[in-house]
């Protein structure tokens, strides 16, 4: 349990607004990778499988599949980071789960999840 100094200080460092998304959605990631002098903007575009933290300690983790080797990568993006830039929601999948680990052992279309429907 951690102090309400604490926490009155994490709240103050909270720069970023909520990101609006769920697990299972898709999602672009832009990312701000810094090679020597040059700074550019990468996309990482994979399935949210889960999230966990809240305020400054919040993470979610972002699984795609490569084309080339077929090969599952993840990526662990700390959401008030000031290296995440933005977060856009492609698709949202529909899940009954909290953590979709259960994508790790998954080949080929079985990975895919059914589409939320929107209002």
């Amino acid at each position: 349990m951690t102090s309400p100094l604490v926490t009155q200080f994490e709240k103050a460092q909270i720069t970023k607004p909520k990101h609006e998304f769920a697990i299972g959605d898709t999602v672009n990631v832009h990312v701000k990778i810094e090679e020597g002098e040059k700074v550019r903007t990468q996309l990482f575009n994979g399935t949210v499988i889960s999230r966990k933290g809240s305020g400054m300690n919040e993470v979610v983790t972002v699984r795609r599949i490569t084309n080339t080797n077929n090969e599952g990568i993840e990526r662990i993006f700390p959401l008030q980071s000031p290296n995440v830039l933005k977060i856009e929601v492609i698709r949202s999948g529909m899940t009954r789960r909290a953590k979709l680990y259960f994508l790790r052992d998954r080949v080929g279309k079985a990975v895919r999840l059914r589409e939320k429907r929107r209002k």
